[in-house]
């Protein structure tokens, strides 16, 4: 059971404070809660350690999966493989950052078990909210910093140190880019560009298609101050690889020259789409059955049991299907992802509160992992869910 504490000042102040006023929602289920989980200090070291023993097995999986030639199997678009490779062979393609999805389930005979819900590898949302309107929601209510596992921001900062180390030739000028119309993906990117400015970058902003592309001269960036175009070295996109390769394959050769002659790096690598690929559960299944952190994982239902269905590039719960144990339909969400090969996860039941809200932890990754925060809903956590910080109660 979910143990929650109400917070006299609400988040909503604070998302005001901030100028998030998208973050409030207009839905029934209010986007933000003026409840936090209370969370016992040993859990949240075992979520910090369930992360950093995950991120491993993705790593080992990764290889596995290039070792074999598995990449169709993962759903991985032909023209991408090149670009994967080259990304995953140089240790200065650095993964930025990712959220593990997690159940904590309780069995009657072992106790408490973190499980494997995916790997957000990619695209990772729920930044500003992990990061930061929780951080503020503590301290307005006049809590200590130390009861909430929550280094995030510090964590990237030092991730991006880190990648400007590994690349010594490149220039420290990094764009960000999103795709127009889209306030949330803004303030995620927003929040990245904040961690590397203090971490030594000269960051600018752009949508993606202001964006110019040279196989043979690199990422151009237009200032809006005096119209010149500017070469930036390092490139964050908040835009799916997988998209890119589908809808824009001419794009993807050129980032491909680009990445190959040393004229910019990309963020997220290419490889990220490894473990973004819900395939890859399977995968680190076969690798590591009966593992306690995972859940089993197949191209067909799992005879006689629960499973959910995945599709291996759906993304905020969309085109997720609950199957029972004899075969019938629990529950289904549509989406634009319906094309895309399915997976079989074992279901298991997210811990609830006491008004039956389900709760799925995320634990962001950069490099380890940095901080904890829940989404809260139904049965099938959509893109109505809310988001609820926490509170470590010792």
């Amino acid at each position: 059971m979910i143990a929650l504490r109400k917070l006299s000042i609400p988040p909503d102040t604070q998302l005001r404070n901030l100028g998030w006023d998208w973050m409030l929602g207009q839905d029934t289920l209010p986007y933000l809660t003026d409840e936090v989980v209370l969370v016992a200090s040993a859990r949240a070291d075992t979520y910090y350690e369930a992360a950093n023993e995950l991120f491993d097995m993705f790593v080992a999986a990764g290889q596995y999966v290039i070792d074999q030639n598995r990449f169709a199997e993962l759903g991985i678009p032909a023209n991408l493989i090149e670009l994967i490779k080259l990304s995953w062979d140089d240790d200065r393609h650095i993964h930025l950052y990712g959220r593990f999805d997690l159940a904590e389930i309780d069995y009657p005979s072992t106790g408490a078990q973190i499980k494997l819900i995916e790997f957000n590898a990619d695209t990772a949302t729920c930044l500003p909210e992990t990061a930061v309107v929780q951080f503020a929601h503590l301290l307005a209510n006049g809590l200590d910093e130390s009861q909430q596992f929550n280094a995030v921001f510090e964590t990237l900062t030092g991730q991006f140190e880190e990648i400007l180390a590994h690349n010594p030739d490149l220039q420290p000028t990094l764009l960000l880019s999103a795709i127009r119309d889209n306030p949330e993906d803004d303030a995620n990117v927003a929040l990245l560009g904040e961690a590397a400015r203090e971490a030594g970058f000269d960051v600018e902003f752009d949508f993606v298609d202001n964006v110019e592309f040279s196989a043979d001269e690199g990422i151009f960036w237009q200032n809006p101050k005096n119209g010149q175009f500017e070469k930036l070295d390092f490139w964050f996109k908040l835009i799916p690889w997988e998209s890119i390769a589908e809808d824009e394959p001419e794009l993807l050769n050129i980032l491909t020259e680009i990445v190959k002659k040393r004229l910019a790096v990309v963020l997220n690598p290419a490889y990220s789409l490894l473990f973004q690929s819900k395939y890859l559960l399977k995968i680190l299944w076969e690798l590591y059955p009966d593992h306690p952190l995972l859940l089993e994982t197949d191209t067909a239902p799992l005879a006689g049991k629960q499973c959910v269905e995945k599709v291996l590039f759906g993304r905020e719960g969309a085109n997720i299907r609950l199957i029972n144990a004899d075969g019938t339909e629990l529950k289904e969400t549509d989406g634009e992802y319906s094309t895309y090969p399915k997976i079989y996860q074992q279901y298991v039941n997210f811990p609830k509160d006491s008004s039956g809200n389900s709760y799925q932890a995320g634990v962001f990754y950069a490099g380890e992992a940095c901080g904890l925060g829940f989404r809260r809903g139904g049965l099938i956590l959509d893109n109505s869910a809310g988001f609820a910080g926490h509170v470590i109660d010792a």
